[in-house]
């Protein structure tokens, strides 16, 4: 069952979006789930969560982290030149659209503040609940961090600069 609605996220009418919502039995979220287990079990495995190799990456002491998030950048690029080369559609027959993005002084502030606090915790939002699962509960003052931080942008959201 799909059902349109407006979402009335955005401050001006010309932002407004029309998105579609489906509604499904809570089961059917569960090859999210299926997919989270197995996107932490890479994590363990490549060794991407662990605090050790995020120093590593820091202090410029090994290429592991630089070659996975290089991998992943290559694999973004190709994926996205891809879609905008054959006009892929999603799995429902929408067509993907990739808005264009205007540069503002405050990603790179955004960028060094999420890099200083990689570098303090040795996390990222992906592996943190990765971390968690393998047993490292002091992450959680980190996750919980990561919503405060979340909460705290989104509460001024519209005052800062964009």
């Amino acid at each position: 069952m799909i059902k349109e609605r407006e979402n009335n996220s955005f401050s001006s009418d010309t932002n407004r979006i029309k998105e579609k919502i489906h509604k499904y039995k809570w089961y059917h979220n569960l090859k999210y789930l299926a997919a989270g287990i197995i996107f932490g079990v890479i994590f363990v495995k490549a060794e991407v969560i662990s605090w050790f190799r995020i120093q590593e990456m820091f202090r410029l002491q090994s290429f592991h982290m630089y070659g996975i998030i290089g991998s992943a950048v290559l694999v973004g690029m190709i994926s996205v030149g891809l879609i905008k080369k054959f006009n892929i559609k999603t799995i429902h027959g929408e067509p993907i659209t990739i808005a264009s993005k205007k540069f503002s002084k405050g990603q790179i502030y955004g960028g060094l503040i999420f890099g200083f606090g990689w570098a303090i915790t040795g996390a990222c939002p992906g592996p943190l609940f990765a971390q968690i699962g393998t047993g490292a509960l002091a992450v959680s003052v980190t996750l919980l961090s990561a919503i405060a931080g979340t909460w705290v942008y989104g509460y001024f959201r519209d005052k800062l600069p964009h």
